[in-house]
């Protein structure tokens, strides 16, 4: 990683409000690294070149760090692993599980998480309506997966009581919370402003209603 982008990753990481080491900077740059080098093979994103992967990708994943909260999250539809890497790097703490269906992607996150020696996050090769966890999660994130009522109905089984559905939207999702199951509610909705980019998105908190709780 270049001077350019060390400067880059650390005003915005300022902008947002955390905190990132040398080596945690030094993480993401072998993560894009890698990405670069698997996606010539992969197609792991649309997204091609360094200024984009970092603005598009990384940023917009590091932007929600100051939001999420949970011991245990789970990333579902992880692609290449985003949000989950960005944000297991940025936050060691926390336990990650990185859920997707694609096999290439997943084998792709279990060498991101040997080369960059990531004992935070697991990496599951599946669907999460069929994934059976020995412990439901505290937090559920999902970027560009579903709609609202389809990504609940999915989650439900593995979202602990006191859990969190972190949904990341590009467009409002106004239409959508109409549709949430019964049960279900939203406690926030923050418009997320990502460092170095002139649109923002939307982050959307929904958990269960406290006196429908299992």
């Amino acid at each position: 990683m270049d001077e350019q982008e060390v400067r880059l990753l650390q005003m915005a990481a300022s902008d947002i409000g955390i905190t990132l080491s040398t080596h945690q900077i030094d993480q993401i740059g072998s993560y894009v690294d890698l990405i670069e080098k698997w996606n010539r093979a992969y197609n792991l994103t649309a997204v091609r070149g360094r200024q984009h992967l970092l603005t598009r990708h990384i940023l917009e994943s590091l932007a929600i760090a100051p939001f999420i909260f949970g011991d245990r999250r789970v990333d579902v539809g992880t692609g290449a692993g985003l949000p989950g890497i960005p944000l297991a790097i940025a936050d060691p703490a926390a336990q990650y599980v990185l859920l997707d269906s694609n096999g290439k992607k997943t084998r792709f996150l279990l060498e991101v998480k040997r080369q960059l020696g990531l004992s935070n996050i697991e990496v599951e090769t599946t669907r999460v309506e069929t994934w059976r966890p020995a412990n439901r999660v505290d937090a559920v994130i999902t970027r560009a997966f579903a709609d609202l009522a389809t990504t609940v109905e999915r989650i439900d089984h593995v979202l602990s009581d006191q859990g969190v559905l972190f949904a990341m939207k590009t467009e409002n999702a106004h239409h959508e919370l109409k549709a949430l199951p019964w049960g279900m509610e939203q406690s926030a909705c923050r418009d997320i402003t990502v460092p170095n980019r002139d649109w923002s998105f939307q982050l959307l908190t929904i958990r269960r209603i406290k006196e429908t709780a299992r």
